[in-house]
Parts: C-alpha cells; sequence; structure tokens
C-alpha cells in the first residue's frame, strides 16, 4: 500500500465540487476558499498523475476521460470514508456495525423481512446478514457464534449455552398430499403403520456437528430430502411423497386443492412454539432493538 500517494481525500472532494459546480469560481465558493487553492490541488495532482483532469469549455471546467475515471472511483472512496465516520460514531454509542441472523427454514419469512425493513429504516448504518438454517442447525449456528439472533427456533432449546429465549408465536402444521396421490383418495384417518411404507419428504437438518434432528409422524425406508421447507412444499405438491407442512406456507395450496390434509390417528409431536434467541453475552443496542421489535411487531 503506497501511504505517499498523490490522491487524497481532500483532492477528490476537490474535484467533486468543481465538476458539481461547473467552475473553479462556484467550487471555490461553497468550499469557502480562493479559486487560487483549488487550482494549485488539481495542478499538483496533474503533476503527480501525469494527466489532465480538467480541460476548458468556454467558462466550464470540464473532466477529461481520466478526470471523469478518477472522479467516479474516488466518489465510492469518499462515500466509503463517510460511511466509516458515521459506523464509528454509531458503534462508540453501542450499536453494532452487523447484525447476523438465522432464520429457521419454518417461519413465515414475509413477516420476518417487513420487521426488518421497519429496523433498517430505524438503522440504516447496520448491515444485516441474513441466513438459512433448519432444526439443529438453527441452534447451532448461534452456539457456535455464527450468527447473532435466531429467529423461530423449536424445541428442545439447549441449555448451559448462554442462550436467552423469547416465544414469538406458535407454528400450525398440516401432514398434506398432493391430489395424485394415492392416499388423497383414501378415508382417514391414518396411523403410524398405515403411513410407514410412504415416501416421506425430510428437510435437511442444517446441522454440521451437531446431532441432527429427524421430526415426522412415522418411520420410513424411503425419504426425499430437502433443503427447506419451500423445496419441500414442492416435492409435495409434485407427489414425491408426503409429510408435515407450515399452515402458513400452504393455506393457497389447500384452498385450491393443489395439496390435500390428511387426518391422522395421533397428533404430532413436532413443538408448536417458535422462539427468537440470542447469547447473552451479546448486549449492543442494535440487537436489544431488533428483538424488542420482533417480540412485538411479528405477526406469524
Amino acid at each position: 500500500m503506497n501511504l505517499n500517494s498523490p490522491i487524497t481525500i481532500e483532492a477528490l472532494k476537490v474535484l467533486d465540487v468543481i465538476d458539481r459546480r461547473g467552475s473553479y469560481a462556484a467550487a471555490a465558493e461553497e468550499l469557502d476558499k480562493v479559486p487560487s487553492a483549488l487550482s494549485y490541488v488539481v495542478q499538483k495532482l496533474e503533476e503527480q498523475l501525469d494527466v489532465t483532469l480538467f480541460q476548458k469549455q468556454g467558462r466550464r471546467a470540464v473532466l477529461t476521460p481520466a478526470g471523469r475515471y478518477l472522479l467516479e472511483q474516488g466518489r465510492e472512496l469518499l462515500n466509503s470514508v463517510e460511511r466509516l465516520a458515521e459506523q464509528t460514531q454509531n458503534i462508540a454509542r453501542g450499536y453494532e456495525s452487523k447484525l447476523r441472523i438465522a432464520i429457521d427454514t419454518i417461519i413465515n419469512r414475509p413477516a420476518v423481512y417487513a420487521v426488518l425493513k421497519q429496523f433498517l429504516d430505524e438503522h440504516p448504518l447496520i448491515e444485516i446478514d441474513v441466513r438459512e438454517e433448519a432444526l439443529n442447525g438453527s441452534w447451532e449456528a448461534l452456539i457456535q457464534d455464527q450468527v447473532d439472533l435466531l429467529i423461530g427456533g423449536v424445541e428442545p432449546i439447549p441449555i448451559n449455552k448462554g442462550i436467552r429465549t423469547e416465544p414469538i408465536g406458535n407454528l400450525e402444521l398440516a401432514y398434506v398430499v398432493a391430489p395424485t396421490h394415492p392416499l388423497a383418495k383414501k378415508k382417514g384417518p391414518f396411523s403410524p403403520k398405515q403411513l410407514e411404507h410412504e415416501r416421506r419428504v425430510v428437510t435437511h437438518d442444517s446441522a454440521r456437528e451437531s446431532v441432527s434432528w429427524s421430526r415426522g409422524l412415522h418411520n420410513s425406508n424411503k425419504h426425499f430430502y430437502v433443503p427447506n421447507s419451500h423445496s419441500k412444499r414442492l416435492a409435495q405438491l409434485s407427489g414425491i411423497g408426503l409429510g408435515f407442512l407450515p399452515r402458513h406456507l400452504i393455506e393457497k395450496d389447500l384452498q385450491e386443492g393443489s395439496l390435500i390434509e390428511l387426518e391422522l390417528t395421533e397428533k404430532h409431536s413436532t413443538p408448536s412454539t417458535l422462539y427468537i434467541a440470542w447469547k447473552t453475552v451479546n448486549r449492543g443496542k442494535g440487537l436489544k432493538q431488533l428483538r424488542d421489535l420482533f417480540s412485538s411487531e411479528l405477526t406469524l
């Protein structure tokens, strides 16, 4: 890195104002300097770079192609410097520069993004990094400090891991098949024994190191694995297999008859409570305000 580069923040600001105002005189007025001071900055930069940055067109100072390129790249640098100053001040006030969020695949995502939009309207300087996880992988991401906040975690909640949780709503599941599936034409209720030979569509647990969870009504030696709930819905719509899906995700499918809900003899044991979760050591103001917003505004 060349610390003695002739391209300085001051020089870029001078080029920017001259280009916007169209003349050295107008730029000098905005910067509260004399025109000769601006001319000196530009001439010095031209000499050190061995290029011409401005040319005269009547009374206007117009950038040359080289000057235009330098200013276009320089404006990105100026914006970065401005953001750096603002974020530094933000952090000094106790806010994070970035929040990492894991959203469990089973949750109602449009509702989550509506809350995130509200948060960003209030905190535009905080960067948000969202990732999708499933089942135990959601908790693993939080425990391993890969994320700051988990949205949509399900029981069992890991213990002795320094985690705090708050319930944010209940999840209603439906056991469904496509109308082309043989079971769609049979009358229920269906027992686990009747379903054990059917192909089950299963969402992959995203856990990489922890023990993977497997949830469902029946054991089966026929599985079709998918990465998330939306892929699971598509697989079941196509008639590949059957399984539980969040009711919020398939309400329209059920109304239109694209999916058929099966009546079961046994209630499933999948937890119905959804949680937001975070590490107790994370005490940034941004995280706290985002938690509070999810607790008060999230509608599942």
